[in-house]
């Protein structure tokens, strides 16, 4: 079983070859409470599953280690079992969702890791390393479920307590639960007062239902951003741990992990994936109680591909209110256009882009359509502008 001793040993061993994440004060994301992030998003490899793998790795038998390594991953883990494996001089064959982030694809490949794609999402990955491990006798090392792995990622909280001592909420992503099974684990047995909290994507939350109804459950799809924690079924062991010691499991929209992935752009310069996000997204979204508490938010990795990333900003800017789109239905005659631009642009709204239509059949024959998208401050804005526009007799139809 684990205990706080493999814990203590993995953090010797991971002591030359991870990096120290310092805590970063965020005041800004949460007015309500004290908010720190744990940067693991700057950890070798930009995720915090380093740890797990590269401690797994150290306590093979030469045995095990000759036959090489076999893992599944939606990336970050690949990266880091990839890392661990070049370091010990064994081979590594890794099995990745095609629809993994080709950044990650290509940097589990530069690890030296021989790259396995299949088609599906991580659990369909899980299977063929199954298949493979069985047939050609390679040493599985799992993502999430497994006491070595679970006790890599435990020493994030030890660092946690080291490094706030006065902490009172600690906000984890959770996919398959190996990271929080170790957290949890850590902070509970030295530190039982404090809360540890769970995230999911609201299209993969497969530990927050099998905790609600008390057993492992699979989800049938999993649809999210936040890619690395698209998990359809936690692990048992991870399930027992997060029973135990977890104090509660929230999840959050994409809309509001987007939110969360331009916040920390913008105020702190930093770049979390999706995964990595959701924590953020959590106090940001007040989904717990956080009212004059200290809370860390682990940023679990910031691997997110550079071609979604547009589109995750757009999405942010959406939930934050610092864009808008407005619609009308408005009488086709000169002066609409200069009437609600000179309104949006006395309030302070900029504009962004117009588009003008006259063709649809559901449209009075002498009305037309005018969408226009206008950068705002915040949401108050938005709301500032829309009740000038109504309150002048335009007719918003979104």
């Amino acid at each position: 079983m684990l205990n706080l001793d493999t814990i203590y040993k993995a953090r010797y061993v991971l002591k030359k070859v991870i990096r120290r994440t310092d805590l970063i004060p965020a005041p800004n994301l949460n007015p309500l409470c004290h908010v720190w992030l744990k940067p693991e998003n700057l950890q070798v490899t930009g995720s915090f599953k380093v740890r797990g793998a590269y401690y797994k790795i150290s306590q093979l038998s030469d045995d095990e280690k000759t036959r090489g390594v076999i893992a599944c991953s939606a990336g970050n883990h690949a990266q880091g079992v990839a890392l661990a494996a070049a370091a010990s001089g064994i081979k590594s064959l890794i099995c990745l969702p095609e629809g993994a982030p080709i950044s990650k694809v290509e940097a589990t490949r530069n690890y030296g890791a021989e790259i396995c794609l299949v088609p599906g999402v991580y659990d369909d990955a899980y299977q063929k390393a199954l298949q493979l491990r069985d047939e050609f006798g390679y040493t599985f090392v799992h993502p999430f479920n497994d006491e070595n792995v679970i006790a890599g990622q435990g020493t994030i909280g030890f660092e946690l307590l080291d490094q706030l001592h006065d902490v009172d909420v600690v906000l984890v992503p959770i996919g398959g639960g190996g990271l929080i099974s170790g957290v949890a684990f850590a902070i509970k047995s030295l530190m039982p007062r404090v809360k540890v909290y769970g995230v999911q994507a609201e299209g993969a939350p497969s530990m927050f239902n099998s905790i609600r109804d008390q057993k492992i459950e699979r989800l049938p799809k999993v649809h999210t951003l936040a890619d690395g924690i698209a998990v359809k079924e936690p692990g048992d062991l991870t399930f027992d741990l997060c029973s135990k010691y977890v104090d509660g499991i929230v999840t959050v929209s994409d809309d509001e992990i987007s939110a969360a992935i331009l916040a920390m752009m913008e105020q702190h310069k930093l770049i979390a994936e999706g995964a990595g996000a959701v924590s953020v997204a959590a106090a940001m979204f007040n989904k717990i109680p956080l009212e004059g508490k200290n809370v860390i938010c682990v940023v679990s990795g910031g691997n997110i591909d550079v071609n979604i990333l547009n589109r995750v900003v757009t999405r942010g800017l959406a939930m934050g209110g610092r864009t808008c789109r407005f619609v009308f239905e408005l009488d086709d005659k000169p002066g609409q256009l200069v009437g609600i631009a000179d309104i949006i642009a006395r309030l302070g709204g900029n504009v962004v882009n117009v588009e003008h239509s006259r063709s649809r059949e559901t449209f009075d024959v002498l009305a037309c359509q005018l969408s226009i998208r206008v950068e705002t401050r915040n949401s108050e804005h938005v709301s500032e502008i829309r009740n000038a526009l109504v309150a002048a007799g335009f007719r918003l139809i979104e």
